[in-house]
């Protein structure tokens, strides 16, 4: 799926990732492994996790690498299998569970919401796609087209957009305590004050 979505996406300058350099695509491929990517912090503008989270030994890694690198104005899009769906509550049987991907560690977008949570990112939208009648597989237009339009979670798969979180600035008080208020004559720390007695002293000279 990696060239269809380079292919579609805006963004001129597309960077693709492999585990080896035999499954590099080209020699721009980005070969390292998937929780220590050589990159700046916030340099990408959208960082596309396409099925990586069902195999990978620690996702908990990769979504903080995969946060790390994405931009504050830009999105993180995650691609996952449901398990709501109809191939994702077939893998209750054990001829599935040895084969890919019904083998891998499937999640539903409530778990990942909890782990965008935890590096500082929501959700902006879930969609979900991949309908079929059981048995089928899916190609069914009119069945995909109403499981998208209602946007029901029994899609094969699912897609998270996500951004990072805004962080809200409060002001702090001063710690630091004023002897007087500020509408008080003051001279450094020391106040002036005057008593009522004094007062009618001085509007005695005065008269």
């Amino acid at each position: 799926m990696a060239p269809p979505l380079s292919d579609m996406c805006p963004i001129r300058h597309a960077m693709e990732w492999s585990p080896t350099v035999e499954l590099a695509k080209g020699p721009s491929t980005l070969v390292c492994p998937p929780d220590q990517l050589p990159l700046p912090d916030e340099s990408i503008q959208l960082v596309v996790v396409h099925h990586l989270f069902e195999i990978v030994p620690n996702p908990h890694h990769v979504l903080q690498e995969a946060a790390r690198v994405t931009a504050d104005s830009g999105r993180l899009v995650i691609f996952g299998w449901g398990p709501m769906g109809l191939s994702g509550l077939s893998r209750a049987l054990p001829r599935r569970r040895r084969h890919m991907p019904w083998n891998g560690h499937w999640r539903t977008p409530g778990r990942l919401r909890d782990w965008l949570a935890f590096v500082d990112f929501e959700i902006e939208r879930v969609d979900y796609c991949g309908f079929h009648w059981p048995g089928s597989v899916p190609r069914n237009a009119w069945l995909e087209s109403l499981g998208r339009r209602h946007n029901l979670p029994l899609g094969d798969t699912f897609m998270i957009r996500a951004k990072r979180r805004s962080q809200s600035i409060q002001a702090q008080p001063s710690r630091m305590p004023l002897a007087v208020p500020l509408n008080q004559p003051t001279l450094g720390h020391a106040t002036r004050m005057i008593r009522q007695s004094d007062l009618k002293v001085e509007s005695e000279r005065v008269a």
